[in-house]
């Protein structure tokens, strides 16, 4: 049509100014030139999308066109398609995504739609991406259509949630054609962060597929998280180990960012809360940062003082300190901070984690291949993010893969460390018990050894206790102790026993006249005496008083104790004593004999045998004298 037009002209011109041959060759030129211009003029215009064609919508970026308004530029605030100057210069996106860096300019979209259909049908046009500030549809319909301009539809994070009109986290434009109508439609876009905007047309049944396709991959995806966060806390709460906890804390983070970015959050936490929708996204980086750093010095054990433990520590109190930033400053500025921080953090912890895999420690190289997934998904995830790659719903996905992969390799790693943990105290309490074995039996062998001579020392204590320190015979506690079960024995089996109580005569004019140590002497001398004339096993000498001695005769009557109580008097008498002054004296003995049969217990039998011992001293000692229950006896 250009062409038409202008030719006419161009010849009338030409007669006048050159020769035949040389006005040809300058046709022909211009001609050339003139039909590229006129194809690149038809490339710049907008081709109609057949809304019918399902290749033709699956291929939507080859039917848009774009302009750029930047500031100070008229268009740039222009507020609908009608204030839109005609001198706009509006470009073929060619096929490619519409993606672009951070910037203040302001986005206009065109897209041409024709239904060749012989019915009125619906689509719907989906924007992917939901953080994005300020977006408005127009649909201009054809002026030979005889539709009725639909009122524009503005919406994006600075507007409620429910400005969409359809409760869903991407952006939905329901368009009806009539039958052969076509309409024009035209998008402006404006936000604080990079700009994403990719575009799809699809059929009502087809946005149904796609959406329960998504959710059934975000249902899972979100799941999992939460259950892998909900065991590790169960974790923490059954052990106390403190990285479970920071792992929990991480995975939650993470999912709650993949969360606000795929507008989950804003749909459902805050719908009518537009601060909460752009402070949520940075926020939340800085809060994966810190959860990033606790966790990794946790499970890597980094100790504090070395260089790594203080580069974490400093890196913690700037992620600390960057959560307080994120909300005073604005949100293009925060974003670009958060995230440059974020992958800072992500590889100084790659870093840590190689020096101690290198190091010996063997869980790190789980870790580091868990952090090395991360990073090339984060890379891949905030080129798309901030503009710079296409395809945003792709790279969502593939993010919430390598996320996945991540915490997976992460509790793996956990198992690992666990399992190295828990040889570790196997070997410990191996090692221990080996020496606690060794300890024990030192420690037994000390105890025998300690309880023998214990042993000997009760024995020579209860020697002392029973035995008299003077005259080595049993004491009066001995005595006590042993004539009440002699008792008990001789009734039970009706064996006779028979007590003897034997007394000194004068001794007390001996300790008076020579001392006392030659009155010990002599008493050691009747123990003698006592002692060589008791012979049998059970028999019993005793001391129980000064110079007061008693024989226990068990298995021996009466008759037999005055025969033994006589021979030990006898002796008495035949053996003379050296006094301190060199005469010789004689000791004699008093003794008064009980025998068991009529009496009730030891006590009446010891009150018997007393009371013969003082009649025995009446009678003029050097006696022997019966219990008045016995038979008498002389002697």
């Amino acid at each position: 049509m250009t062409l038409a037009i202008i030719a006419p002209h161009f010849k009338q011109i030409m007669p006048t100014m050159l020769g035949t041959r040389f006005r040809s060759f300058i046709t022909l030129l211009v001609l050339a030139n003139l039909f590229l211009v006129s194809n690149v003029l038809a490339q710049t215009q907008c081709p109609t999308l057949a809304v019918d064609d399902k290749h033709a919508r699956q291929s939507i970026n080859h039917y848009l066109c774009y302009a750029v308004t930047n500031p100070g530029e008229p268009a740039h605030s222009a507020l609908s398609p009608q204030q839109l100057p005609q001198s706009l210069e509006w470009r073929s996106s060619a096929g490619n995504d519409l993606v672009f860096s951070h910037t203040k300019a302001i986005y206009w979209i065109k897209l041409r739609l024709n239904n060749p259909g012989d019915s009125q049908s619906r689509w719907y046009l989906m924007l992917n991406y939901p953080p994005l500030d300020e977006i408005t549809f127009w649909q201009k319909p054809g002026p030979h259509s005889g539709a009725t301009t639909p009122s524009p539809l503005k919406t994006g994070d600075h507007f409620p949630f429910e400005s969409r009109g359809i409760d869903y986290r991407y952006y939905l434009l329901p368009i009806t054609l009539a039958e052969n109508e076509t309409t024009t439609l035209y998008i402006r876009v404006h936000s604080s962060g990079a700009l994403n905007v990719p575009l799809s047309l699809m059929t009502p049944d087809e946005a149904i597929e796609q959406s329960n396709h998504l959710t059934l991959i975000h249902g899972l995806f979100y799941g999992a998280l939460v259950i892998l966060a909900v065991f590790n806390l169960l974790l923490y709460a059954s052990s106390g180990t403190r990285y479970y906890f920071l792992n929990a804390f991480y995975t939650a983070s993470m999912a709650m960012f993949l969360f606000a970015m795929g507008g989950f959050a804003n749909q459902y936490f805050w719908p009518d809360n537009f601060y909460m929708a752009n402070l949520s996204i940075p926020f939340l980086l800085g809060v994966i940062a810190l959860a990033m750093i606790l966790f990794g010095w946790s499970f890597l054990e980094v100790p504090r003082r070395t260089r790594s433990g203080k580069s974490l520590r400093v890196l913690a109190w700037c992620a600390a300190g960057l959560l307080a930033l994120t909300c005073v400053i604005p949100y293009s500025t925060s974003i670009q901070i958060n995230t440059i921080f974020l992958l800072a953090v992500i590889l100084l912890l790659s870093i840590i984690a190689t020096i101690r895999w290198r190091g010996g420690y063997q869980p790190a190289f789980w870790y580091l291949a868990a952090w090395m997934v991360m990073v090339a998904g984060s890379l891949i995830y905030a080129a798309a993010a901030f503009g710079y790659m296409g395809d945003y719903q792709a790279r969502e996905v593939m993010m919430q893969a390598v996320v996945g992969a991540q915490v997976v390799l992460l509790n793996y790693a956990l198992v690992q460390r666990w399992r190295l943990l828990n040889e570790k105290l196997l070997g410990i309490e191996h090692q221990a018990r080996n020496e606690l074995e060794v300890k024990v039996h030192e420690r037994t062998y000390q105890l025998r050894t300690a309880m023998y001579r214990l042993e000997q020392a009760n024995r020579k204590l209860e020697a002392l206790s029973l035995n008299d320190a003077l005259t080595g015979l049993h004491n009066r506690r001995h005595m006590d102790n042993l004539l009440p079960e002699l008792c008990l024995e001789a009734q039970r089996t009706g064996k006779p026993l028979t007590l003897a109580l034997l007394d000194a005569d004068h001794f007390k004019r001996v300790n008076d006249t020579w001392g006392h140590d030659f009155g010990d002497a002599c008493l050691r001398m009747i123990a003698g005496i006592l002692t060589d004339h008791v012979k049998r096993p059970r028999d019993v000498a005793v001391r129980f008083g000064g110079e007061e001695f008693a024989l226990l005769l068990p298995d021996t009557d009466i008759e037999g104790a005055a025969r033994l109580c006589n021979d030990i008097l006898k002796t008495m008498r035949n053996t003379p004593v050296r006094a301190p002054d060199g005469s010789q004296i004689t000791i004699t003995l008093s003794a008064g004999l009980a025998e068991l049969a009529g009496h009730k217990n030891a006590q009446a039998l010891f009150q018997s045998a007393d009371e013969a011992l003082y009649a025995s001293k009446h009678r003029g000692r050097d006696t022997l004298t019966f219990a008045e229950t016995a038979p008498h006896i002389t002697p």
